[in-house]
């Protein structure tokens, strides 16, 4: 079975997101990057296909729209064995909350000196939003680095209930 690497692009209230896939006889999701990300894949304009990606567009929507709480999505397996834990982890931190690096790392048995890979793990997740790491802050409630952008986290978290909107 072939497999050929497709891209396509989406508006969203954090900007238009860049979506990465594998299509075979379906698609898998590989990559959903945030405007200005480091890291996001380069792509080249022959390979996007708006199509491929219908569903996960559908499941943006809704998320966005606060009709979709958990995404249901084919996705890649990418990263190293360790990784894979951490982000298999998000997948049990509810909408609507959020769980510590501290707290994270305990739920998989990494030592205390283990927190910065764990850390490290979320930096790399490739699927923002999907694999929910805006999801995990500071033990003191402060918001610490996420890909996308500090504010982006801040926008996600109070989209999602976590945090109260801010009055300016």
């Amino acid at each position: 079975m072939t497999t050929h690497t497709v891209h396509t692009t989406c508006a969203s209230p954090l900007g238009e997101l860049l979506l990465t896939g594998e299509r075979s006889d379906g698609l898998t999701l590989v990559s959903l990057s945030l405007p200005g990300q480091r890291g996001a894949p380069a792509v080249r304009a022959q390979d996007r296909d708006d199509r491929a990606f219908a569903e996960v567009r559908r499941q943006l929507d809704a998320y966005f729209a606060g009709r979709l709480t958990r995404f249901c999505l084919p996705l890649a397996v990418t990263g190293t064995p360790f990784q894979r834990q951490v982000w298999q982890a998000l997948e049990d931190i509810p909408y609507g909350a959020t769980t510590s690096y501290g707290d994270l790392a305990a739920r998989l048995g990494v030592p205390r000196e283990g927190i910065r890979g764990v850390g490290s793990a979320l930096g790399a997740n490739p699927l923002l939003l999907v694999r929910p790491c805006h999801r995990v802050i500071g033990a003191d409630g402060s918001m610490r680095g996420y890909a996308g952008g500090v504010q982006r986290k801040v926008w996600l978290l109070t989209h999602e209930g976590a945090l109260q909107p801010t009055l300016v």
